[in-house]
């Protein structure tokens, strides 16, 4: 009885110190959609443990919903707790792009632009950043017409890209002054009237 006391007590300390293990909840659309527009989509997959991998792969391939299609492919692309595969990667994103996510449309368009994870594409990435650009992705809004300014993409879509950016709410000072110096160069480009009617109110 000596030797089985102390072995009991143990055993019992042991138990309650242990914690108990609680099942992280799956992420809801429009949580997830929040997440990723914050860029924070991977972080909180890597702080729940990785343990929600096969509900997300589930949700991505099977029920192909659009915000975990994205964040299955960040993941398979940047290796967050799934063996990294660029392709797949890239697939998923393409999928949940085609569906209309705002947030693929400009990250593949970015991607397109500087050549990150696929070829350099510059048509590739106006096509990309128009869809998102007509969203009201800001990002995409800017990057667009930088690459307007820059000589890529069709004059015929300059009034709609100025109109989008001219028209964005942008609350940040440093970002308002870049938004201001890219309309001004996108307006060199563009004949007075056609500058004038996309200041018009939307």
């Amino acid at each position: 009885m000596r030797v089985l006391l102390p072995l009991t007590l143990l055993f019992s300390s042991l138990s309650m110190a242990e914690e108990p293990i609680t099942a992280v909840p799956l992420y809801t659309e429009s949580e997830l959609i929040g997440l990723i527009n914050k860029n924070a989509h991977l972080a909180r997959v890597k702080a729940d443990d990785c343990q929600l991998v096969q509900d997300i792969e589930a949700r991505a391939n099977k029920m192909a919903l659009p915000s975990y299609q994205f964040l299955y492919g960040d993941m398979l692309a940047y290796a967050v707790c799934v063996d990294r595969n660029v392709e797949l990667g890239v697939y998923y994103m393409r999928q949940a792009a085609q569906q209309g996510l705002g947030a693929a449309l400009e990250q593949l368009g970015r991607y397109y632009d500087v050549g990150q994870l696929v070829q350099q594409d510059k048509a590739m990435a106006v096509t990309y950043l128009r869809e998102a650009s007509a969203q009201g992705n800001l990002k995409a809004q800017m990057r667009l017409v930088n690459l307007f300014n820059q000589g890529y993409g069709s004059p015929r879509d300059y009034e709609d890209a100025y109109r989008w950016l001219f028209h964005s709410m942008v609350a940040d000072k440093a970002t308002h002054k870049k938004v201001e110096s890219l309309l001004a160069k996108l307006a060199e480009k563009m004949p007075d009237s056609v500058v004038a009617r996309a200041r018009l109110p939307m």
